[in-house]
């Protein structure tokens, strides 16, 4: 019988490149399983993703053929295991061995445990001569982040921190207070755990998720519109800020998840369900913040599965949306308004270039922002531009773009 962490292990790997399932999803389909194997399987199917080019460079000088997509990934779990995962040799080796067998792949049991043997004598010495950022990113990827390429694929190689927002006058026990007011724990850390939690004060939102809402900057009572407001991060960020808000999204069953979060937090939202790009009002915001659908390329370390679901052509389906939402808050805006754009992707093509057509196409002109807690973050142009090389010695951050537009 397969040990449960590799067998679950196993059917996530599956899941994600086979089928092309996002891998919480597939952490919601996985067959009943105890609590601490589960977490398990997710930490080392998550390795295995983050470092699918360095294992199979590593496998690749004992394989004399190609295996069989399901063998390539028992010998990518036995060697992250073993390389990343401080698993016991015997126990890397032992336990690939008894899931090729469990698999119907019993007649390759005996190449899996000389392949892993091999790995386990070569030791960890082996990725040492290996350019490891490089191998664990797509080439489209990497050239599109120009000079940063190197620094934020080395940071995709180690787990986000939990970052939470919490509300105004509460500090919780136990956690970094970061420079921009979030405040940090261990990666693994269960948020149900964190002090606060049960009585409604915290929310998860890494450190730079929480910034557009921050940069919206509403005043008290402000009338404020967050579209493509679901989950509700920002929702509740903006009314805890005591501004009056309209939470919009499309998606009904994220809405249902961002009503349960006010709740939660006893803050009150206006929702609405409805297509952003057609909707309209009986009157216009001064505040819209608009955190766009996005290919999300900058929450990697949390979402290890989208170096390899996403690719270079989704962006352009990306753009288009992004632009007729863009239109759409740009209708909705009063005079006078101000307008945040986001994306929490690294492509610039989703960011600055997004803005730069806004602002020739509409009657948009950016307004430069300043984050004194963060200048680094702040482009030439006046934009914000986060990525997870950020707050290296911190434990990083997510990537967001963010950009101020008002009417020109």
């Amino acid at each position: 019988m397969a040990d449960p962490t590799r067998d679950s292990a196993f059917f996530l790997l599956q899941a994600v490149l086979a089928k092309g399932k996002p891998l919480d999803a597939a952490l919601d389909t996985l067959p009943r399983v105890e609590p601490r194997d589960k977490a398990a399987a997710h930490r080392l199917a998550a390795c295995v993703l983050r470092h699918t080019g360095t294992l199979d460079a590593v496998l690749e000088p004992y394989l004399r053929r190609e295996p069989p997509p399901e063998l390539r990934n028992i010998l990518r779990l036995g060697a992250a295991g073993f390389l990343f995962l401080e698993t016991p040799p015997h126990a890397a080796v032992g336990t690939a061995v008894q899931l090729a067998r469990s698999k119907k792949l019993a007649p390759f049991a005996g190449l899996v445990n000389a392949v892993l043997r091999k790995v386990v004598s070569a030791g960890p010495g082996a990725l040492e001569e290996l350019d490891m950022p490089r191998l664990d990113t797509p080439a489209w990827a990497w050239a599109s982040w120009s000079a940063q390429a190197r620094a934020i694929a080395t940071a995709h190689a180690h787990e986000a921190p939990l970052d939470i927002s919490v509300l105004p006058g509460f500090v919780p026990q136990g956690g970094e207070a970061l420079p921009t007011g979030s405040y940090r724990f261990p990666a693994g850390t269960p948020v149900t755990e964190i002090p606060g939690f049960n009585e409604g004060k915290i929310w998860v939102q890494d450190a730079a998720a929480a910034l557009p809402a921050k940069l919206l900057a509403p005043q008290p009572g402000e009338h404020v519109l967050d579209l493509c407001a679901a989950p509700g991060g920002k929702t509740c960020q903006l009314a805890a800020m005591g501004a009056m808000v309209t939470a919009l999204d499309r998606d009904s069953s994220r809405m249902a998840t961002l009503r349960g979060n006010l709740e939660r937090l006893k803050l009150k939202a206006e929702l609405v369900t409805a297509d952003g790009t057609s909707w309209t009002p009986p009157e216009k915001f001064s505040a819209i913040l608009l955190d766009a659908p996005c290919s999300a390329t900058g929450t990697i370390r949390r979402h290890p599965e989208l170096l390899h679901l996403r690719k270079a052509r989704d962006i352009e389906a990306m753009t288009a949306q992004q632009d007729a939402l863009l239109d759409a808050a740009a209708g909705l805006l009063a005079p006078g308004g101000r307008l945040i754009y986001a994306v929490c992707s690294l492509q610039p093509q989703e960011g600055a270039a997004r803005t730069d057509a806004a602002c020739t196409r509409l009657n948009l002109k950016r307004e430069p922002l300043t984050l004194h807690e963060l200048p680094e973050a702040v482009t030439a142009q006046g934009d914000i531009r986060t990525h997870p090389g950020l707050w290296a010695d911190k434990g990083g951050m997510d990537g967001f773009f963010i950009a101020k537009l008002v009417h020109a």
